[in-house]
């Protein structure tokens, strides 16, 4: 219970932003009780994830002490590991991205070369790697984290003390969240069963969870202020896939299935797909984007996404991935097009962050942190402010 109350006002300190809340607002938004709430927010101060943000006028007696969070006292890593190409970033406690890397990657060279690949970026993702990540803006490196709550550091990578709550892995599907194995990953089953999620927290010494790419990126999409309570996430990058947000949850599946839209049969005789399947979304998808035939493309994606809005009735269809960013309005026209062309009436937008993949793994770490609990993952969120 602790723990939940410290993550119900730690999610309010976060909302806030820089103008910072008072307690007595704390105390009313979570129905706590003022005692219960100076005793969070002291603990909070003293382990450097609260601070003072200044005073402010109030009705009666003196004026009320403001507190905000303190985004700097802990981060997460997350990665986007891809079929050709490794993402990390490192996101503070709002959320905000504070260094990132990019680096090619052969998903298909096999576990070994991949956890070395992954374990040389984090070390140089973090202040004290071997290179120091790239600040968004354009500067190299950056300040030392401050040893925050945890002090949890990774031997041998960055900084002693480097406050990292853990790291959140995606990668294609299809894979098992809560045993944190990758399947039979499109045209590369060798990873099919690999305990990936637990051999990465070995080599890292960090907690680490494994999800899907395109789970991650909705989840991403879903905590930002003023999303929609229920939509599709349809990515088209190295594969087709969808997120699907529905009640403001990331719908998984008992097997972490929901969403495996590219291996939708639309063309019976159609050409065979890695999957084993034939006419699947994604290779009619793939081949008109290696023809160079765009608005092929965008209608083979939007009739994959009337699928999804007949099948589960959401109103707002968000378009991303490598692909789509490359070309947002053509995508964006002809989904639309194939939704109107059938009467649907859902809203079409391109969901333009470059690292919404890996900010969503990251986020796999803070949510949890903020009462965000992803459904379908157990265990304990990371202990703050107790």
């Amino acid at each position: 219970m602790r723990s939940h109350n410290a993550a119900l006002v730690l999610d309010l300190l976060r909302t806030a932003g820089r103008e910072g809340i008072s307690r007595l607002e704390l105390a009313e938004r979570t129905g706590l009780t003022p005692q219960a709430v100076s005793k969070i927010t002291a603990r909070l101060r003293t382990e450097g994830l609260a601070a003072d943000a200044g005073r402010r006028a109030s009705t009666g007696g003196k004026p009320a002490t403001v507190l905000r969070l303190v985004p700097e006292a802990a981060h997460a890593i997350g990665l986007h590991l891809d079929r050709d190409e490794l993402t990390a970033v490192l996101l503070d406690l709002a959320g905000e991205r504070v260094a990132e890397r990019r680096t090619p990657l052969d998903l298909g060279a096999g576990a070994e070369p991949v956890l070395a690949a992954v374990r040389a970026e984090v070390a140089a993702l973090l202040p004290g790697g071997a290179s120091g990540g790239t600040r968004p803006g354009g500067g190299a490196g950056g300040a030392a984290l401050g040893a925050g709550f945890l002090g949890v550091g990774v031997p041998g990578v960055g900084a002693p003390g480097t406050s990292v709550l853990g790291v959140g892995v995606a990668m294609p599907g299809p894979l098992d969240h809560r045993a944190g194995t990758p399947g039979r990953v499109t045209g590369f089953p060798q990873w099919d069963g690999f305990p990936l999620r637990d051999e990465l927290a070995r080599r890292l010494g960090l907690p680490v969870v494994l999800d899907k790419d395109t789970n991650a990126a909705a989840l991403g999409l879903a905590l930002r202020p003023g999303a929609p309570g229920s939509f599709a996430y349809v990515h088209l990058g190295t594969g087709l896939g969808a997120g699907l947000v529905l009640g403001g949850a990331v719908l998984r599946g008992g097997r972490t299935g929901a969403g495996e839209l590219g291996h939708q049969t639309v063309q019976l005789d159609g050409p065979p797909c890695d999957c084993g399947g034939r006419g699947c979304l994604e290779v009619l998808c793939l081949a008109a984007l290696a023809r160079g035939d765009l608005d092929g493309a965008a209608r083979v994606l939007g009739t994959g996404a009337a699928n999804l809005v007949r099948l589960l009735d959401v109103d707002r269809v968000l378009l991303g991935g490598r692909a789509v960013l490359a070309a947002p309005e053509v995508f964006a026209r002809g989904t639309r097009e194939v939704l109107a062309g059938l009467a649907l009436p859902a809203d079409v937008a391109v969901a333009t962050a470059p690292h919404a993949v890996a900010e969503g793994a990251a986020q796999l770490i803070l949510a949890p942190v903020f009462g965000n609990r992803p459904s379908g993952f157990g265990g304990e969120p990371p202990t703050v402010g107790q």
